[in-house]
C-alpha cells in the first residue's frame, strides 16, 4: 500500500514538472498569486530572507518565502505620523517603489495624487525592516507642469553610481537625476523625455505610457512600461531597451520609446478570463532558476468588479536579448 502510494506521488510530481516545462510555468505558482486588490506592485527581497511587497495605498504589505506563495504581514510599513503629513498634501497613494540606494539605505518612493496638475511623487526612509517614514516631495506638477506626475521607478547605474527617477503617464515619462541618498534632485538636474506621448496627441493612450519599470539585462537596460486604459482589456505591458540609462530607448524594430513606441510583452483581448495586465514590478530569479516577473491584472467574473489582484509569470530572453513570456498573455 505504501508503496502504491509512494509510486503514485512521483507520478504525480513528474507530470507536474512536465507542465512547468510545457508551459514555463512554475508549478507552485497559481494566479492571482494575491487574490485580493493588489494594483501596482513593488517587490524587494529583505534582510530577514523573505520578499517584500507593497501595492497601491500602501498601508499592509505582504510576505513571502518564494515568490509565489504570499500572505499579509503583521507588519504597517507607513507609520501613523507620517500619513498625517502625506494626507495633509494629497488625498491619493498609488504605485510604491521600493529602491536601495548607493548608502545601502532602502527608500520607498510614492504617489501622492490629487489630479494630473496636481500630483506628486514623495519619499520615506526605511527606519526599521519593512517600515518607512515621510521624508517630503521630491518633484511636483505644481512646479514643473508636468501631468500626472506618478508612478515612481528609481534605479541606480553601477557603473557611474548616479540615482535616476523615472516617472510619468498622461504627460509623458521623464528622467532626472537624484541624489546619491536619493532623498532630493540633485543640484542643477533636469527633466528629460523619455518615452510616451502626452495624452492630448493619442486619446486612445495606446501610445501613452505609464508605470515604468528599469531592469539590467546583458548588455541593455530594458524600460517596461504600460500603455491603454488600466480598467479594461487594452492595457497592456510594452517594453524598449538602451545601452545607457541616459540615451534614448527603442523599440524592436528601432523605433523611439519618446515617439510613443515599444514591444508589446503581454497583452489581452475583449472577453479573456484574465485581461488588462500591466504596471510591472520586478524581475526575481526563483528557486527553480527561473526569471518572473510581477504585475497586476483583472479577472473576469471576480466577486470585486475591478480589483487588480497581484499576478506572476515566467519572463524569458530570445536569442536577440528581447524579453518575451509564452504565449504574450496571462495565465
Amino acid at each position: 500500500m505504501f508503496r502504491t502510494i509512494s509510486l503514485l506521488l512521483t507520478f504525480l510530481w513528474s507530470i507536474a514538472s512536465m507542465t512547468q516545462n510545457i508551459t514555463g510555468q512554475s508549478p507552485t505558482a497559481v494566479n492571482p498569486v494575491w487574490p485580493r486588490d493588489w494594483p501596482d506592485p513593488t517587490v524587494w527581497l529583505g534582510e530577514d530572507g523573505r520578499y517584500h511587497c507593497l501595492a497601491t495605498n500602501p498601508t499592509r504589505s505582504l510576505v513571502s518565502d518564494d515568490l509565489f506563495h504570499w500572505e499579509m504581514s503583521n507588519v504597517s510599513p507607513i507609520d501613523v505620523g507620517s500619513w498625517g503629513k502625506m494626507q495633509a498634501i494629497a488625498q491619493r497613494f498609488w504605485a510604491p517603489d521600493v529602491a536601495t540606494l548607493p548608502n545601502g539605505k532602502r527608500n520607498l518612493y510614492l504617489t501622492l495624487y490629487n489630479s494630473a496638475e496636481d500630483s506628486n511623487i514623495g519619499v520615506l526612509q526605511e527606519y526599521a525592516p519593512g517600515q518607512f517614514q515621510f521624508v517630503g516631495i521630491i518633484t511636483s506638477s505644481l512646479t514643473t507642469g508636468i501631468h500626472d506626475t506618478i508612478d515612481p521607478e528609481v534605479v541606480t547605474d553601477p557603473k557611474t553610481g548616479k540615482v535616476w527617477l523615472f516617472f510619468g503617464s498622461v504627460g509623458g515619462i521623464h528622467r532626472i537625476e537624484l541624489n546619491k541618498d536619493g532623498l532630493s534632485l540633485k543640484e542643477g538636474a533636469t527633466y528629460e523625455h523619455v518615452a510616451g506621448l502626452k495624452v492630448e496627441d493619442n486619446p486612445s493612450r495606446s501610445r501613452v505610457f505609464e508605470g515604468s519599470y528599469l531592469h539590467r539585462h546583458g548588455k541593455y537596460w530594458y524600460l517596461f512600461v504600460s500603455s491603454g486604459f488600466f480598467g479594461d482589456h487594452t492595457y497592456q505591458l510594452k517594453v524598449g531597451r538602451a545601452k545607457k540609462l541616459t540615451d534614448d530607448f527603442f523599440d524592436r524594430d528601432g523605433r523611439p520609446m519618446k515617439e510613443g513606441y515599444a514591444t508589446t510583452v503581454l497583452h489581452s483581448d475583449e472577453g479573456d478570463k484574465f485581461y488588462g495586465p500591466g504596471h510591472c514590478g520586478e524581475i526575481f530569479k526563483a528557486k527553480d532558476g527561473g526569471e518572473y516577473i510581477f504585475y497586476h491584472c483583472h479577472v473576469a467574473g471576480s466577486r470585486r468588479p475591478g480589483s487588480r489582484p497581484l499576478f506572476i509569470s515566467p519572463i524569458k530572453w530570445d536569442k536577440e536579448d528581447w524579453p518575451y513570456m509564452e504565449g504574450g498573455k496571462p495565465q
